[in-house]
This record gives C-alpha cells, structure tokens and sequence, in this order.
C-alpha cells in the first residue's frame, strides 16, 4: 500500500525558509518540499550583501546550500518564481498568471519590502536603489565603478555597513539622516556618541535633520540631490533605507490574519489550518515586553523557521519568542552590542551608566530592579554573552546586581 506524501510548500528561500526545509526533512524522510523564490539566485546568506559591493566576499562564497541551516540536498527550489495570490480554501498557490501549486502545509516565509518614500518614487532614475537582495547587490555594485560619491538616505544598520562597503571601494559617501543620529532603533542618541566619532574618523559624511526633496539627473542618472534645507549634495548613486515593510500583498484574498504582519501563535500557525508563517513576515511575541513584535534579525528567522518546520510536519514546536532587539556587529572601527530594552526616557526602567574615551556601557534593570532586561556596549563587547544569557532566561539577579553593575559579572556567578 502506497502512503501519500505530504505536499509542503515554503514561499520565500532565505533564513526561515532554508531551516524550515531542514526541520521538515528531519522529521518527514518522504514528503515533498517545493521552495519558491522570487529571486534569480539561489538561496545565500543575506547580511553578506554588503561584503558582495565591497568585493570581499564572491557570490559562490554566500551561497546557503550545502552550508547553515540548508544542508539538505532533496529539496525542490524554483527560483524566478513570483507568487502572485494564494486560496487557503482550495489550498492552492498562484504562481505568475497562472501556475497553480498545491499544498498540505503552507509556509509563508516571503520576507520584506524595502520602504520607497512617495516622493521618491515619483522620481525615477538611473543610479537609485535599495539594498535588500543579491540582486540589488550586484547593480550597486556595477555602478559603484562609474560613481566617485554616493548619496544614502537612512541611518540604520544595513545602511552603514553599505556605507561603509562604497568607502572600501573608494568612493565618498554622503548619510542623509532625518533624526538627529544614526542606529536609531538600536540605541538613544545619548548612546551613539562614540560610533558616531568612528563614522568620522572613517570618513563618513553624515547629514541630520534633512530628508531628501528632488533628485537632480542628467543622461547617465542620478548627479545628485536636493535636501529638504535646499542644500546640494552631489553624487551618481542614491541608496534608499528607509526601513522595510513585510511583503504580504499577494496574500489580499487568502483569509489571513494580517496585523502589520502575519498574525501567528506560539507555534507559528496563522490563523488558517496548515498555514505558517516565519521570518521578518510574521507578527510575534517580543518575549521581554509581551507586545507583539515584526524581528529582522537573521538568527530569528533561523530559529522560527525551524520551528515552523518541526510543527508543519506533525512534531509540536513552540516558539518562545523575538527579545527584542539582539545586535552584535561593527560599524567602521569599533564594535558594538545591542540587546533587549534599551530604549528607557521616561519608561521607568533603572538604567546604569558607564563611559570612557574609548568604551561605553549601558544596563537596563526592570522598574523593580531585580531583572536585567537590556544593554548597550560599545567598543569593549566582553562578556557581553553573560549578559545576554541573563536578559534572555529572566533571571533574578539581586544578589549578583553589584557585580554586573560593576562588570565583574563572570562564568561563576551562575553556579549561585
């Protein structure tokens, strides 16, 4: 007697989706797992995109297959494939005009949309882009080699490391900030005081409190732009970062739950049978505030796609949640970390303070005082995993409070 294989279809094919995949394959040898892409490439490990524009890293050195999370090699990945609608009902995918896929289980691992300001988007050109594929990657990359200095809107994260990924090749870069700093969902400005010093030193121009309000053009594309103070920045490459939008519009007549994201329970199942969602599309559990919580962050998405993939195959999975923000990087040459609550005015947290020239620290203690709920390091992160592992396991740390105040917390210190 022949058993059906289970029909999974993942959209989506980076960190949720490969580990989703993974997950199934360990607990289902036999059903059929179909991985559709809007992507040309295959699948790659996205925050290595910058280091593609930089000329570090070559696009075999990024690939996801055979390595991570994906190292399952009986898996159907369709790329160029562009999902148009999905009918919950009738439990099938739309792919291009017409293709119809069906399914058992549905992962909606689809990720996120780069956010274009209205104006801008008015204002076609040559030379404008957003950074969020490898495919975006590489067109910056080629136009890198014609542009003596690029103009960037945004001050978070992926940004910077583009930044500073166009220094690398020699270019100048102008950072076109609206607030008054950059990294401003990682940290209070008050914080940011050293990094900003290293953007100096590096070389980076950054320009506050203005937003961009034309484009200027000729033959070849962007020349440079016009900021909302009336000034002029010149520059033949505009990089657009204005943060991201979940990528749910094709989902407008499926009958899921959408609440800035795909609204999913503690064990990532939307709110149809045998749908999941994963990945920095899916609305969650911010596990320190209890609000719900959209995470961009790679190791997230790793860990709720596993968990889709285990529960989508029948073996029960919870997911414990996002904390919040968890940032460990450098940006030009100091190293930083950015790890749950760190945003206290007037929230009534206890928070400690430590600076020197070269190193700052911040501690967020619940209102009580008996939590250590976040933390910021900058350029000495030592033994922030200590911390991390305290913020992340709610424990209670009166009697070690003074200890990790005065950062002598150490291995020891848990045996208590």
């Amino acid at each position: 007697m022949t058993v059906e294989q289970t029909r999974y279809v993942i959209i989506g094919a980076s960190a949720a989706c490969m580990s989703a995949a993974t997950a199934i394959r360990e607990s289902d040898s036999c059903g059929d797992i179909t991985v559709l892409s809007m992507e040309q490439e295959m699948p790659y490990f996205r925050p290595m995109i910058p280091f593609l524009i930089s000329g570090k890293k070559s696009e075999p050195e990024m690939s996801l297959i055979g390595n991570g999370p994906f190292k399952e090699p009986k898996i159907q990945i369709r790329t160029g494939t562009r999902v148009t609608s999905v009918d919950t009902d009738n439990k099938t995918v739309t792919v291009g005009n017409s293709d119809s896929i069906s399914y058992d289980r549905l992962l909606i691992a689809s990720g996120s949309n780069p956010f274009i300001p209205a104006e801008i988007k008015k204002m076609s050109a040559e030379g404008v882009y957003s950074l969020r594929t490898l495919g975006d990657a590489k067109k910056i990359a080629a136009r890198s080699s014609k542009t003596r200095r690029a103009i960037m809107l945004g001050g978070g994260l992926l940004n910077l490391k583009t930044a500073f990924a166009l220094l690398e090749r020699g270019l100048k870069v102008s950072l076109v900030v609206y607030s008054g700093q950059v990294l401003s969902q990682l940290m209070e400005p008050d914080d940011a005081k050293l990094i900003h010093k290293a953007l100096d030193r590096a070389g980076l121009e950054i320009i506050t409190g203005c937003d961009i309000k034309k484009i200027l053009t000729d033959k070849d594309g962007v020349k440079g732009v016009v900021l909302s103070n009336e000034k002029k920045v010149e520059g033949e490459m505009l990089l657009i970062g204005k943060g991201v939008s979940p990528n749910v519009g094709f989902l407008d007549k499926s009958n899921v739950s959408i609440d800035r994201g795909i609204v999913t329970d503690e064990y990532t199942a939307a709110n149809i049978k045998d749908v999941y969602a994963a990945g920095d599309v899916a609305l969650t559990i911010d596990s320190l505030t209890g609000k719900k919580n959209i995470s961009g962050l790679w190791t997230n998405a790793v860990e709720m796609g596993r968990c889709a993939g285990f529960n989508m195959a029948g073996k029960q999975t919870r997911y414990c949640g996002v904390a919040g923000i968890l940032n460990a990087t450098q940006v030009a040459d100091i190293s930083f970390v950015s790890m749950g609550i760190v945003h206290t005015k007037g929230a009534g947290y206890e928070t400690h303070i430590a600076e020197t020239q070269k190193a700052f620290r911040k501690l967020v203690f619940s209102s009580d005082g008996k939590r250590l709920v976040g933390a910021v390091f900058i350029g000495d992160i030592e033994r922030a995993g200590l911390y991390r592992y305290l913020i992340l396991e709610k424990r209670n740390i009166e009697k070690i409070k003074k200890q990790i105040i005065n950062h002598q917390l150490h291995y020891g210190h848990f045996l208590q």
